[in-house]
């Protein structure tokens, strides 16, 4: 509860008079035994646990058709996962949320009528590609997509994604200079870069921080993981830059692969038929899982650490 999605799904619980359930730490077959016994109807998901649940071997041994409404967030959802849960889950209400303690949580919503993959092919394809979006804002905030110097960018740009809210954060407490950094203008910097497609839905190119400069082109992690992941054999990917003499930096992928195996040459041919050069990776390292906190972030610094 320590984080901002907890404590608001628990308020919202309260206000709503709903019944909770709440686990000391996620397991995937005790977390279906309780949407079983109980007949939960909502639940809060990231996208690994989502996975967990649908690759665990118990899964069709368990009643999980009370559920209603499943939100995730709190990391990037792969195209893979969502697909299959919205499979899977035939019943439920699918809610992509987007947010930060800052912003006293969500200021993005995918809402469920975006997971309904039905219609004309060309209204099917547009929900696929709007499936790797975090939606539009909620109607008690604006969003901005800016460039370092604050100034609003052109639809399909990148730049970092700005929130302003009567309800947003005064500042960190005893923190004036980090303060400052993150509230300027009355807007609140997320340090998420993202861009607007033509419909005005927001997608995320990753964290500041985490952004590759390969000879002066800006390379988006989530976008070569985002391939990497849509590949049979890969089970989870992460990709961090590497120090390069002479494009400054190199894109590396690091992957777990699944057991029908794949190797290096392979998934760089893969991602070079389906991006742009400068961004496929040149390398590759097979590791058994990735790094992750609590919430199921990938610890992108763990990995540079010791991959990069």
């Amino acid at each position: 509860l320590y984080h901002i999605a907890g404590l608001q799904a628990s308020l919202a619980a309260i206000y709503g008079g709903r019944t909770m359930l709440i686990m000391r730490q996620f397991e995937a077959e005790e977390w279906m035994s309780l949407v079983q016994n109980h007949r939960a109807d909502r639940a809060m998901l990231v996208p690994t646990m989502l996975k967990h649940v649908m690759e665990h071997p118990k899964f069709e041994e368990f009643d999980l058709s009370s559920l209603d409404v499943i939100t995730y967030g709190a990391a990037p959802m792969p195209m893979e996962v969502i697909r299959d849960a919205i499979n899977k889950f035939p019943g439920a209400r699918f809610i992509n949320a987007f947010g930060q303690t800052e912003t006293a949580s969500t200021i993005t919503m995918l809402p469920p009528e975006d997971h309904v993959l039905e219609g004309t092919q060309e209204e099917v394809d547009k929900k696929l590609r709007r499936l790797t979006s975090i939606g539009k804002p909620l109607e008690d905030v604006e969003v901005q997509i800016v460039d370092e110097a604050g100034n609003t960018v052109a639809s399909g740009e990148v730049g970092e994604i700005v929130a302003r809210s009567s309800r947003m954060m005064r500042g960190y407490w005893q923190q004036e200079a980090a303060t400052q950094e993150a509230l300027r203008s009355g807007w609140i910097y997320t340090g998420d870069l993202g861009y607007r497609d033509e419909d005005d839905y927001i997608y995320l190119s990753g964290r500041a921080k985490d952004f590759i400069k390969r000879g002066g082109e800006m390379v988006s992690p989530e976008e070569v993981e985002q391939v990497l992941m849509s590949h049979p054999n890969v089970d989870d990917a992460a990709v961090i830059g590497i120090p390069d003499v002479e494009w400054g930096e190199e894109v590396r992928a690091v992957v777990v692969g699944r057991e029908g195996g794949v190797d290096e040459d392979e998934l760089i041919q893969y991602c070079n038929e389906r991006l742009s050069s400068f961004k496929r990776p040149r390398s590759v390292v097979f590791i058994d899982e990735l790094p992750r906190n609590v919430m199921g972030k990938v610890l992108k610094r763990d990995l540079r650490e010791q991959y990069g």
